[in-house]
């Protein structure tokens, strides 16, 4: 036995065990519209029990074990204990360690289209998954939601470099919850702001499912040149071959808001769209075509020079840059002849920025720019000229090769 000090002041009570898991902001009872709270529960596998009819419910959870717990959810808030009762309810769900429960909250407190993925991996011993599935999913899963908002941006069999850091800022509202066990992830999309995500991402499944199923009966990849104007690229392919790859096979589905309603267009329960590892072979052909049959883009880009290189005091060489107006990709890199190598250096010197005209390459990205002519400084106000001559005396090492010789 442990005794304590009378002096000792007490420790704080242990947190509940379902409160350490997943923080969860719980929505008060006047957030929560009755019906939607019903439809999650319903969406989640629990099951209504009886209730006083026209009045509430009684909702248990699914699974054995579970018939000593139950919600009682008002149909509406026309009597006058329906408020008391969603109070109960919210708090009975905030202390449920089930992930179910934690994922309604998430839906009742942000409005959200629910994404989930499922990836049936080998089970190790006692049922456990390797330690890598959960990294491995969660890979894919982002994968995928990124290759949804570069479709969002431009239709593209090939997105490359393009439009790539606006696409990935669009995903900082996304909220994921817990993969335990490897096998099952879930990325909650708030509607206001993420809904066009959420359907690019709902057509690209199930037109890549039609694609598949159309290349194993004719034997044409017909079907995926149609396909990206729904959202399907290479790099949604790709995603998809990350999530199927090690494992013996995988589901997407796409859950509307219940308190937003289906989008247009778009089927109210279409199930889980599933892949298998004998869809790989097709996936891949796929991205590689797409990625050969994207065309170079003519462009006038205006960028600021920040590396050059050349191998000697004169001649060629090659020039990066950081764009600022005229394409959709963070640097390019451009072969310059002599004097319009001359040209870049003397601009960066003096802090201004160049434009240039050529084809951004689908080679490498869309990051190398060909068939560069009309290289000149552009004017910009004091700010911006102060800027870029800061970003000089940081990286004065860049242009030893600029200066040298000239």
């Amino acid at each position: 036995m442990t005794y304590r000090p009378s002096d000792e002041p007490p420790r704080p009570p242990r947190p509940h065990p379902a409160e350490d898991t997943w923080h969860v902001r719980l929505p008060g009872p006047g957030e929560v519209d009755p019906a939607v709270l019903a439809a999650l529960l319903g969406r989640h596998g629990w099951r209504r029990r009886g209730g006083a009819p026209g009045r509430y419910g009684r909702w248990t959870p699914p699974g054995p074990g579970a018939g000593g717990t139950s919600l009682l959810v008002p149909e509406s808030r026309d009597f006058p204990d329906s408020e008391d009762l969603l109070g109960e309810a919210l708090v009975a769900l905030h202390r449920s360690g089930t992930p179910s429960a934690r994922e309604m909250l998430v839906a009742l407190a942000v409005p959200s289209d629910e994404i989930r993925w499922w990836r049936e991996v080998p089970a190790g011993p006692g049922g456990a998954a390797p330690w890598t599935a959960e990294e491995e999913l969660r890979r894919a899963a982002r994968r995928m939601l990124l290759a949804a908002a570069l479709a969002g941006r431009a239709r593209a069999g090939y997105h490359g470099a393009r439009h790539r850091r606006a696409a990935a800022e669009s995903l900082q509202d996304v909220l994921v919850g817990p993969a335990p066990d490897g096998r099952r992830l879930t990325a909650f999309v708030p509607v206001a702001a993420g809904r066009p995500l959420a359907v690019r991402l709902h057509q690209a499944l199930y037109a890549t499912r039609e694609a598949i199923d159309y290349r194993r009966a004719t034997g044409g990849l017909d079907a995926f040149g149609t396909a990206v104007e729904a959202g399907v690229s290479h790099e949604f392919t790709e995603a998809l071959v990350t999530l199927v790859t090690g494992a013996q096979g995988a589901r997407v589905a796409v859950d509307w808001a219940p308190a937003a309603g289906v989008p247009e267009g778009c089927a109210a329960v279409g199930g889980p769209v599933e892949f298998s590892p004998g869809d790989l072979p097709v996936l891949r052909e796929a991205g590689a075509r797409y990625r050969r049959a994207e065309p170079s883009v003519p462009v006038r880009i205006t960028g600021a020079v920040v590396r050059m290189r050349r191998s000697g005091p004169r001649g060629a060489g090659t020039v990066r840059l950081r764009v600022l107006a005229g394409a959709e990709v963070p640097h390019v890199r451009i072969t310059l002849d002599e004097e319009a190598y001359r040209i870049a250096g003397h601009a960066h010197l003096v802090g201004l920025p160049v434009r240039v005209h050529g084809r951004l390459e689908s080679r490498g990205g869309f990051r190398r720019l060909t068939d560069a002519w009309g290289i000149a400084p552009v004017q910009v106000d004091d700010a911006e000229r102060d800027r870029l001559m800061k970003s000089l005396h940081e990286d004065l090492d860049c242009f030893e090769e600029a200066c040298g010789g000239d």
